[in-house]
């Protein structure tokens, strides 16, 4: 089978394991079915902003031109900084996208990924959010209805937590296997400042997931369209948006957004 068309983010179905899903021009590949399959994905030269359209020679943001890049909702600074949000206080790029992407429910969350971490999403991208960051486990701690209250939470809790995934351990599957999120969930609650401690939320249901990877690798070596034309080998598995090869070569899929590919399987 031969298809091409652009990368986007995989979808995914929270299932036992997850299922991915890679859309490419008008077809959708499972690619659960292509675990310990030969394939190969080719760059074709060509990156399309994900938002217009437009050709580019770089890729912003994972995946914008840089016009958008500088002016979409999307990329704007709240996306990786929340607590910078304004679009409680009717200041946004485009504030029908804040409406629907800012201006609703948000979650701060604990989850284990390779160690401990704090973040917050938006409430209807539960476990989208968990499933992309590779989290073997998650539990909310707090629900708010905008994502600057989340932020404000979450930077008050990086304090005490961290805030950020080792991709590698993720990959390799060095993962903390001893603390317990019922108890971080307390501790998260003790260690808030009093003005959150009413966000918490008494949903202590802990989110287990599970990647549809056959082996792991020892060590693991990224790759990008960037430096290289092609990737090719036998996928032995899929965890956050990284597919896994034999050899722990692993192309991270959400970075190259807006590259068009031939795959073949």
């Amino acid at each position: 089978m031969k298809i091409q068309g652009s990368l986007l983010r995989m979808s995914t179905e929270l299932n036992n394991p997850v299922d991915y899903f890679l859309t490419i021009g008008d077809q959708k590949i499972h690619m659960n079915n292509l675990i310990n399959k030969e394939i190969s994905i080719t760059w074709l030269d060509e990156i399309h902003c994900i938002r217009c359209g437009r050709k580019t020679n770089k890729s912003f943001h994972q995946g914008y031109c840089f016009p958008c890049f500088r002016t979409a909702p999307e990329t704007d600074v709240c996306i990786l900084k929340p607590e910078m949000c304004r679009a409680h206080e009717g200041i946004s790029r485009d504030m029908e996208w804040s409406k629907n992407h800012c201006l609703q429910d948000h979650i701060v969350y604990l989850a284990i990924s390779s160690g401990l971490k704090v973040g917050v999403t938006r409430l209807t991208q539960v476990p989208t959010r968990w499933i992309d960051q590779g989290a073997s486990s998650a539990i909310k701690i707090a629900q708010v209805s905008n994502r600057y209250t989340a932020g404000i939470i979450e930077v008050n809790l990086k304090k005490y937590f961290a805030d950020k995934t080792n991709w590698r351990n993720m990959l390799t599957n060095k993962i903390d296997t001893e603390t317990k999120l019922l108890e971080q969930k307390s501790k998260a609650k003790e260690l808030a400042k009093k003005e959150f401690v009413k966000y918490f939320t008494d949903d202590d249901r802990i989110i287990e997931i599970n990647y549809p990877v056959l082996t792991y690798p020892e060590k693991v070596n990224s790759f990008s369209f960037d430096k290289d034309q092609k990737i090719e080998g036998k996928l032995l598995g899929i965890k956050g948006q990284y597919l896994i090869f034999n050899g722990g070569v692993v192309l991270n899929i959400r970075k190259h957004n807006g590259y068009e590919v031939e795959i073949k399987y």
